[in-house]
């Protein structure tokens, strides 16, 4: 029979999301108990805690912290009650890497994929053109991939979850429409799409016609990125990537959805403004 630290060990290898719960505080009968938890639409479990309710009510959690990717000690009854703090439990998650999936192989994309990786994420860059979705023209990402947007989330689209990114970096209708379309069926925890106000007023009221509603439209963070005046692919990559770790931490930051007015203005004052 697998022990539990083999299974563990298996999951690392496939880079399979995995929680180990311990009892490190609490009745001798207790402590030391270990529950592997495997997430998925039915979740499995290994190994216990020493009690049947304490194993349910830990594995709940458990699946819980490991979707946050947080590792974290919480306190219950002997049985698993929320309000007690007779048995401390430490759960550890093993998370693989957050996914950034960005669509569109322009040249923004080489720039966000290179700071994405910088952030610890592993990035796939998706377009349907073979031409331009080469891995020599994007070295840093871990996946380029030549398939259309929606045909490539209904592959992948299960997957993510509350720590995911998807970054729709085109212009074109017949790619971001259906991809963002595509990407508003998973739980990924951020979806930006690039362009200028009026482009993505436009885009607005195709994906309307296309069937997504208010709160559908709510998750769409575009234009994408933070208003800092960005203008390189660089800047750009920096705005974006500030936006998402803004909001994966419910800070409250100016971004471009928010504002009014141009995108772009002049980088620099007149000479004159600077006289006066």
């Amino acid at each position: 029979m697998t022990s539990l630290f083999e299974q563990l060990a298996a999951a690392l290898r496939s880079e399979h999301p995995v929680a180990l719960a311990e009892v490190v505080e609490g009745p001798d009968d207790l402590l030391g108990g270990k529950l592997l938890l495997r997430p998925g639409a039915d979740p499995e479990t290994s190994g216990s805690l020493g009690d049947a309710d304490l194993d349910r009510v830990v594995a709940r959690d458990a699946a819980g912290e490991l979707a946050a990717g947080l590792t974290v000690t919480r306190h219950y009854g002997r049985h698993g009650e929320a309000r007690g703090r007779d048995v401390s439990v430490f759960i550890e998650s093993f998370a693989p890497p957050p996914q950034m999936i960005i669509f569109g192989a322009v040249d923004f994309t080489a720039a966000l994929s290179r700071l994405a990786k910088i952030l610890g994420y592993r990035v796939t860059v998706c377009d349907a053109r073979p031409v331009f979705a080469t891995a020599a023209r994007f070295p840093m990402a871990d996946e380029v991939v030549v398939d259309w947007p929606d045909r490539h989330l209904a592959k992948v689209g299960a997957q993510l979850g509350s720590r995911d990114v998807v970054c729709v970096l085109t212009h074109d209708p017949k790619f971001d429409v259906p991809a963002i379309k595509a990407a508003l069926a998973t739980a990924v925890g951020y979806l930006g799409a690039m362009g200028s106000r009026r482009t993505h007023a436009e885009r607005v009221v195709r994906l309307r016609d296309a069937g997504v509603d208010d709160a559908g439209l709510s998750r769409v963070m575009g234009p994408i990125g933070l208003d800092i005046g960005a203008r390189t692919p660089e800047e750009t990559a920096v705005s974006i990537c500030a936006e998402i770790i803004a909001l994966r931490t419910d800070r409250r930051a100016p971004s471009l959805r928010d504002r009014e007015g141009p995108i772009h203005q002049d980088r620099f004052p007149a000479l004159g403004d600077n006289a006066r």
